[in-house]
């Protein structure tokens, strides 16, 4: 198929040079979403239905076979050898079972060992003598060592999963997931199947996945290409809004006032306090006539455009269009007959002009910002009523900044920028967004996002108990609400694929002191892993656990806590042991990633050695989220975990 597309002669189909290169690079697109990839397979399932998909189910009619995969596969002919897994023809695959066959008489799994074909695997769905089983092959795939990027995981999808990945685009769904339960993967697939069953609509509205930081996009990055989509974007929501360079911080307690919503009522009052009432008519001259517009009526339109709720500059072009309109009527009573021309005329005369920039001047969404952080007098006056005068003082800046370019901004603040920018013209919406580790966002973080997709769907993904900032996310209703979807859908997922039985029980020790209402992770693994906990005396036996998990296959991970960090980087290079950061890619050469806690989340190692679990939960503000940043750091191991500490563990793991 690459072979056909790259022998394409587009030399005499073209009309001109644009056209010619606009084709070229969707060949290109072509050649690149067809490309090989060693070890990943075309076919990974076969289906044998009993009878034709589509055709009548009478006596003695024949069935029909499909091979599935990750993407069609055609012959020279054109003729289909590997059905894509987004086919309807494919879902069996995912959803048939000996209670519900869906007419399928064999399902068979392939195995596959380096990108060679090793194994298989029949089930007989409606053959009645023979008992449900536990498919081994999906055992192993689950549990297969991780080197480098995530995978796809098409072979493996689970019916809970697959009825989240083929949910419709029109729609929002909201997918609550512990650790080990696929939701980072459940959400990258419904991308890829919302393309497949959606492609012309979003090629045109765009889509869009965030993540919590660069390292977790690095991470994820090649999960869509895989299956041959190469048109979403990615961007952590501090991409978002980057309208100025963040070069400061705030304490958590300034953080959580300037995150929360009330903070765009704030905005609002403080935006369109700019605009005025009009004290003098306007009297425009036009050759030898003077037309007068009173200074009542121009309130009224003033007022009208107000109680409207439209964007502010969008009301501030609209303005002038008001003014000449009112001029043009005089002019028709006059008994003149003006045409648009002249109603553009007069919207651009000077007179008008001056009026509107009087009456509705425009504004600055950072000065705006600026002024409401550093001038008491202005934040006290758009405030009342909205946010007490503890929070004011908590987000009033000590020192008076010169200008935009000159003030420190942070984070936060770069929000409050783009809620502004938006109250004054409208944010761009996408038909998607993919919204990953969503339990750390705050309310204004939340408006932000939903910016983005105000004319189309998203999924939304996390777990409360992971939520590691002051602000975490307290209900999935209550993030829905922020980001104007109060019609998604919440699904939970329950079933764990990737942490071991051993582990996964051991840290849900904590989920009554961090998310007590929440149902624990019920791990489906049959290998129940290995875990460790071990008292120590020094970083030589932290070391030594890096080393003993190096001996098996696969990546390993030591996660600490942030300030312990450095240290533990000397006492990996002084005993020669080669390590990465979080971000950069494993390879069978260095197989283990120093992994500052504040860091681990979305990321998963084979191994994982977690350094001095009390020095984590101490490096958070509060005990809460340093007990959720614990829980994190506990979960990111697929086959085994060792603790190691010197100090006490928290009384909550005992």
């Amino acid at each position: 198929m690459r072979e056909d597309v790259e022998s394409l002669d587009i030399r005499d189909v073209t009309a001109n040079w644009v056209n010619a290169e606009v084709l070229s690079r969707q060949i290109d697109d072509r050649i690149k979403a067809l490309a090989d990839l060693s070890e990943t397979p075309l076919f990974f399932g076969r289906l044998d239905y009993l009878h034709a998909p589509g055709a009548e189910q009478a006596e003695g009619a024949e069935g029909e076979r499909f091979y599935v995969g990750r993407r069609h596969v055609h012959d020279h002919d054109g003729d289909p050898m590997v059905i894509d897994w987004r086919a309807p023809v494919s879902q069996p695959f995912y959803r048939a079972s000996k209670k519900d066959p869906m007419d399928i008489t064999l399902r068979r799994r392939f195995g596959y060992t380096g990108g060679d074909l090793t194994a298989y695997e029949d089930e007989h769905l409606s053959d009645p003598a023979e008992a449900a089983k536990t498919s081994k092959l999906l055992q192993r795939e689950i549990e297969r060592p991780r080197v480098g990027p995530m995978r796809d995981i098409v072979a493996t999808i689970q019916p809970e999963q697959d009825e989240i990945v083929r949910s419709g685009l029109g729609g929002t769904v909201c997918v609550q997931g512990g650790p080990g339960t696929g939701k980072t993967a459940v959400g990258l697939h419904r991308v890829a199947y919302l393309l497949y069953a959606h492609r012309e609509r979003l090629a045109r509205t765009g889509t869009l996945v965030i993540g919590p930081n660069r390292s977790f996009l690095h991470y994820i990055e090649q999960v869509l290409p895989a299956l041959g989509e190469l048109t979403v974007s990615q961007a952590t929501v501090d991409d978002l809004v980057g309208h100025v360079e963040v070069r400061g911080a705030d304490d958590a307690t300034a953080a959580v006032v300037k995150g929360d919503a009330r903070m765009a009522d704030v905005l609002r009052k403080a935006l369109y306090s700019h605009v005025t009432m009009p004290t003098e008519p306007v009297v425009v001259v036009r050759g030898s006539r003077r037309w007068r517009v009173a200074a009542y009526e121009v309130e009224d339109i003033v007022r009208e455009l107000l109680e409207r709720g439209i964007r502010h500059g969008a009301a501030r072009e609209a303005l002038p269009q008001r003014i000449a309109h009112a001029v043009l009527v005089q002019m028709e009573r006059s008994g003149e007959a003006p045409d648009d021309r002249v109603q553009d005329a007069v919207a651009r005369n000077a007179a008008v002009k001056a009026v509107v920039q009087q009456v509705w001047p425009p504004v600055d969404p950072a000065k705006l910002v600026l002024r409401l952080l550093t001038d008491a007098d202005f934040l006290a006056t758009h405030a009342e009523g909205i946010l007490t005068e503890e929070e004011r003082k908590t987000i009033l800046w000590a020192k008076p900044v010169r200008s935009v370019k000159a003030a420190r901004w942070s984070p936060a603040d770069a929000v409050l920028i783009d809620e502004a920018q938006d109250l004054i013209q409208r944010t761009h919406s996408l038909g998607h967004v993919v919204l990953d580790e969503a339990q750390d966002l705050s309310p204004m973080q939340y408006r932000a996002v939903g910016r983005r997709c105000t004319t189309g769907s998203a999924t939304v993904l996390g777990d409360l108990a992971q939520g590691t900032t002051p602000w975490a996310t307290r209900s999935w209703d209550e993030a829905l609400a922020h980001l104007g979807k109060t019609d998604g859908v919440i699904e939970e997922l329950t079933a764990g694929f990737r942490v071991p039985t051993d582990v996964i029980t051991y840290a849900s020790r904590l989920l009554p002191h961090i998310a007590p209402g929440l149902t624990p992770v019920a791990s489906v693994r049959e290998n129940p892993g290995f875990f460790d906990v071990r008292p120590i005396t020094g970083t030589t036996e932290v070391v030594a656990a890096c080393e003993e998990l190096l001996r098996n296959e696969g990546s390993t991970g030591l996660i600490a806590a942030d300030a312990r960090v450095p240290a533990l980087a000397q006492a990996l290079t002084a005993a020669g042991l080669g390590h990465l950061a979080p971000g950069e890619e494993t390879t069978q050469e260095t197989r283990l990633t120093l992994v500052p806690a504040s860091l681990a989340k979305g990321l998963e190692y084979d191994y994982v050695v977690l350094d001095e679990p009390q020095a984590v939960v101490d490096g958070e503000p509060d005990e809460r989220t340093g007990l959720r940043r614990l829980y994190v750091a506990l979960t990111r191991a697929v086959s085994g975990l060792i603790v190691t500490h010197a100090a006490p563990l928290p009384p909550q793991l005992s």
